[in-house]
């Protein structure tokens, strides 16, 4: 039998990313998860890329993960573009502007997780159960069984479920669940182009939804996620991939001029979901467990990170004053805190959706007036820049 006090299930970069941060916390700590966690990197950049800000590198450093990344593969970008296709409305953020070196980093996901599996590895707080999968949890008072497929069997005080948007975890708990539909699917992959992208993230919103060219290491590469509502991403992955370069070249109005692709393409629907409950007695969800919004604004991996941060924070300080970390009341202010985040980033996110969305003349008028005003004003620029940082 396996015996500590946090479980966490799911060792992605947020799962991981909790169990860093309770490294100085007398905790014992074991991780499972249903796969191999440390994989070697493609020679190719990998497909799943996201953008981190400043203050989750911030923390990453702090937690000597950073330096371990593949510094040869970290892409930083200094500027961001956005515009609306068809449009004069169009907005520029530049670390300049900010006094700062970069405005954030694009990662390969399976470059982020490797970094973190590194160090976690090494602390001995932390058991790793890599490949397993539960089949079945029991919930007493003071304790929760999880009984796994080999036969074994683990206890634990808490049960953290960072197990994804399909959360087994959330699922068993029974937690109440919000989601819509964003009627949208998103569209990855890798691209080349014939003009260096020059360290900008680009992202332009076109009538049937945004696309976005986030830069890579390579000066000619991006990856792209190109959320169209269902019908136009259907009739886009049944193109060649000659075909699909030149809708990308015009969707993106040739502004990193010709287009190749370098990778396979990547779909997945787009769904809006938030747990309306996150504790209950001896069990925790964070991370896409708790909350997934719509990736235009590339803010989905940042809240989740945020999300462990801020657990590990709380456990850390309950076990110093060794309170029952395991009970929903010693929790509920991280609960209140953090969905509150989750629910303004979420309504963010769809108003975002819902005003860039559609050619109707006056709502491009609209935009088009706001993006320019916000572009001309230094004070309202700033706060976006500083929202989009982290800070």
């Amino acid at each position: 039998m396996y015996q500590a006090d946090i479980a966490i299930v799911g060792a992605g970069m947020v799962g991981l990313a909790l169990a860093r941060s309770l490294k100085e916390a007398d905790l014992s700590v074991i991780l499972i998860d249903t796969t191999p966690i440390a994989k070697p990197l493609s020679e190719q950049p990998e497909l799943r890329v996201s953008a981190f800000n400043a203050a989750n590198k911030q923390v990453l450093e702090q937690l000597g993960v950073w330096q371990h990344l593949d510094q040869q593969r970290l892409s930083a970008y200094t500027q961001m573009q956005v515009w609306d296709q068809d449009s004069f409305g169009r907005i520029q953020f530049s670390s300049e502007e900010m006094g700062t070196s970069e405005l954030g980093h694009i990662i390969e996901n399976q470059s982020l997780v490797n970094a973190l599996h590194h160090q976690v590895s090494q602390q001995p707080n932390v058991q790793m159960l890599p490949s397993t999968r539960i089949a079945k949890v029991l919930a007493g008072q003071s304790e929760t069984m999880l009984m796994l497929d080999s036969d074994e069997v683990v206890s634990c005080r808490l049960l953290v479920g960072a197990d994804g948007a399909n959360s087994a975890i959330r699922k068993y708990a029974n937690f109440p669940l919000t989601f819509k539909d964003y009627g949208h699917t998103a569209i990855v992959a890798t691209i080349k182009t014939a003009a260096p992208h020059g360290k900008v993230a680009r992202q332009v919103f076109t009538p049937t939804g945004p696309l976005a060219l986030l830069p890579l290491s390579d000066p000619n590469l991006c990856s792209i996620v190109w959320s169209q509502n269902s019908q136009q991403a259907d009739e886009l992955l049944a193109l060649s991939n000659s075909d699909f370069a030149k809708a990308l070249q015009v969707a993106i109005e040739g502004d990193v001029g010709e287009i190749g692709v370098e990778s396979a393409r990547m779909h997945f629907p787009l769904t809006m979901r938030y747990a309306r409950q996150w504790l209950s007695d001896g069990l925790v969800i964070i991370g896409d467990a708790a909350h997934t919004i719509h990736p235009l604004a590339g803010q989905g991996a940042n809240l989740g990170l945020q999300d462990a941060f801020a657990l590990a924070d709380s456990l850390q300080k309950l076990a110093a004053e060794q309170a029952a970390f395991h009970q929903a009341r010693q929790l509920r202010a991280f609960e209140r805190a953090r969905k509150s985040e989750a629910v303004k980033m979420i309504a963010a996110m769809e108003s975002f959706k819902q005003l860039f969305g559609g050619s109707h003349p006056l709502k491009k008028l609209i935009r088009g007036v706001g993006m320019c005003t916000a572009d001309a004003i230094p004070v309202i620029k700033q706060r976006f820049i500083t929202q989009a940082m982290g800070w």
